[in-house]
């Protein structure tokens, strides 16, 4: 889908209707989804995507889809153009942290699911963004680490590169 032909900026929302205007998900279980049933469902969604500029439920769609097939970016995208398309849409904001959270990214997974709480209109949203936070604290708390990169690499590169140059002269020494 290019972004060319889709705006992201909304001037207004607008209401999607009913559930059933969205195309049913071709799936029970993603395991089991035919790679032809997914790439059409794609493809339809790309198109509504177009029609409907404005709707976050369908570009949460798409970005679920997306993370179905295991296109992790294009995922990102759908998702990340559904928040800005509306920034109150829970699903939306919850879709997004649980893909952090599958990525393993699990500080930015918190943040975004802490923003889907905080969305929550109903004991049923507050519950499913309740649940994903537990899960979220404890991989956190069971060993599992978010690495940050904060400290030089120059000496570990310097080391290498010696290794390589000292292996490099044994071997024309020879």
């Amino acid at each position: 889908m290019s972004n060319a032909l889709v705006s992201t900026t909304a001037t207004h929302i607008e209401p999607l209707g009913s559930s059933s205007s969205l195309p049913p998900a071709p799936w029970r279980d993603v395991h089991d989804v035919a790679p032809e049933a997914l790439t059409a469902y794609i493809r339809r969604l790309e198109q509504l995507c177009v029609e409907r500029p404005t709707s976050a439920d369908v570009r949460t769609m798409l970005g679920m889809a997306h993370a179905v097939n295991l296109d992790v970016y294009k995922s990102m995208d759908a998702l990340e153009d559904a928040r800005t398309v509306d920034p109150t849409s829970f699903w939306a904001q919850l879709k997004y942290a649980e893909l952090h959270y599958r990525l393993r990214a699990l500080n930015k997974a918190e943040e975004e699911t802490k923003r889907a709480a905080e969305l929550a209109e109903n004991p049923l949203q507050l519950a499913l963004a309740r649940r994903q936070m537990k899960e979220i604290r404890t991989l956190k708390h069971s060993s599992i680490r978010n690495v940050h990169w904060t400290k030089p690499l120059t000496v570990p590169a310097l080391m290498l590169s010696a290794g390589v140059l000292g292996l490099f002269v044994v071997m024309l020494w020879k």
